[in-house]
């Protein structure tokens, strides 16, 4: 009997070995697609690649431009769309996917678990991709779950965008989404070492609320983090390469983090031309937010149960909020998309990541400019632009079809109908099995 058992052992540790022989040689056989029939948005203001070969080897672009001109290697899966024209998929820099918000769904997830937390994350993400946003930061989230969410979608096992995660918000006692009971951290020793806490279980980034916001009671525009409480954030984080973002609505606030270091700020519902070219003089980032506080949010608001406070804080910051959008574009600070919605919520006829875009256009942004705040200038701010932002060679293939030019006006968006991460496709609305095939390859 013990004979028998070690000959069984033997068998499992040949077929391990071998196994392991085999996986190098099948990683080396990357897929390789060829996208042809569309045009190439440019998105640097000059003419598109029209009738454009996209040829991807694995999850990275290998060659791009006009059909006759590219070589389509022998083999290659083709995936045909004419009249298409392509562009980076969206990159989204203010996503909370655990997002709660006072009223009704508040109190549905009052008992939720860690694992009911990071299951309810891993839908929102993956109804992101499918919208169309193949990239997020996220800038706070509850239980440190979205780590696990992240490792999950990076070794493929979820479907959803990439990540450049921070764990929960750094909040002082009694400011912006802390608990009723004194919860908070205080002073820079505290800071610090949550700080350090945040980076080592793998965040990119770390948040700081410095003001009230439209979730909390108190007035938004007053200052509730001191200088030297950022400062110690951002002495610990730059150290490791990590940066840290600011909620902010308030003017002094953001003042003193921008003395401190802070490298984003998150909202900026009452700062002014002023305070962004401060903030331009030291190279920070302004992500609006600003479809949470105009009229398309309030679907959203009411189907989540928004108590008649909040919508009233809403309502409040409308116009302030919009005229500061408009003073960051003309200061010519640097802007990167971010929605503080679910980038796949309902807002005015389209998706949240989507209507964001369209009201820098209207708000006085050129088209080209306003896709660049979700495409290059995303990935500026990620430090990731060998990788991401642009349909380029030895980019990853995140690659959107619509159905018009969208540098001649962002409403194209609402017409995505081919969402594609890696190199693989996740939707074709004209051929949905085309995404079963080529997940099978």
């Amino acid at each position: 009997m013990q004979h028998g058992r070690s000959s069984v052992l033997k068998l499992v540790v040949a077929a391990v070995a071998l196994a392991g022989v085999a996986r190098p040689a099948a990683a080396q056989d990357a897929p390789v697609r060829v996208i042809t029939g569309a045009s190439v948005a440019n998105l640097e203001g000059g003419a598109p690649i029209r009738d454009a070969v996209v040829v991807i080897t694995g999850e990275r672009i290998t060659a791009v431009g006009p059909a006759g001109k590219v070589d389509i290697p022998a083999g290659a899966t083709e995936i045909r769309l004419p009249g298409k024209w392509l562009m980076p998929g969206l990159m989204n820099m203010h996503v909370h996917f655990g997002l709660r918000l006072p009223g009704a769904m508040m109190q549905e997830t009052a008992n939720e678990t860690d694992g009911g937390l990071a299951l309810r994350m891993a839908e929102n993400a993956r109804l992101s991709l499918l919208a169309g946003t193949t990239t997020v930061r996220t800038p706070g989230e509850a239980r440190d779950a979205i780590f696990a969410v992240k490792s999950s979608i990076d070794r493929g096992e979820h479907l959803g965008p990439r990540i450049w995660p921070a764990a929960r918000a750094i909040i002082p006692t009694g400011g912006h989404s802390s608990e009723p009971v004194l919860d908070g951290i205080d002073g820079p020793d505290e800071v610090r070492a949550e700080t350090r806490r945040q980076i080592l279980l793998g965040g990119k980034w770390v948040k700081i609320n410095i003001s009230r916001g439209l979730a909390s009671t108190g007035k938004i525009a007053a200052a509730d983090m001191t200088i030297e409480e950022m400062r110690a954030a951002t002495d610990i984080a730059h150290r490791q390469d990590v940066k840290v973002a600011a909620h902010t609505g308030s003017i002094q606030a953001t003042l003193d983090a921008l003395e401190a270091g802070v490298d984003s700020f998150e909202h900026g519902y009452f700062l002014n031309e002023d305070v962004f070219r401060k903030m331009k003089e030291k190279g920070g980032w302004y992500v609006p937010t600003i479809v949470v506080s105009q009229a398309g949010a309030m679907e959203f608001f009411r189907k989540i149960g928004s108590t008649p406070f909040y919508l009233a804080r809403v309502q409040m910051v409308g116009k302030s909020h919009w005229s500061a959008l408009q003073a960051a574009i003309k200061s010519g600070v640097n802007i990167a998309m971010g929605s503080d919605q679910f980038p796949f919520e309902p807002n005015e006829g389209t998706v949240a990541s989507v209507r964001e875009i369209e009201l820098y256009q209207q708000a006085g942004m050129t088209p080209v400019q306003a896709l660049r705040t979700a495409t290059v200038n995303t990935a500026r701010m990620l430090g990731a632009e060998d990788d991401l932002g642009q349909i380029a060679v030895g980019k990853y293939a995140d690659i959107i079809a619509l159905d018009a030019d969208p540098t001649l006006d962002t409403r194209a968006l609402r017409t995505i109908s081919v969402v594609m991460k890696g190199g693989t496709l996740v939707r074709h609305d004209a051929d949905p099995l085309a995404v079963v095939r080529d997940a099978a390859r």
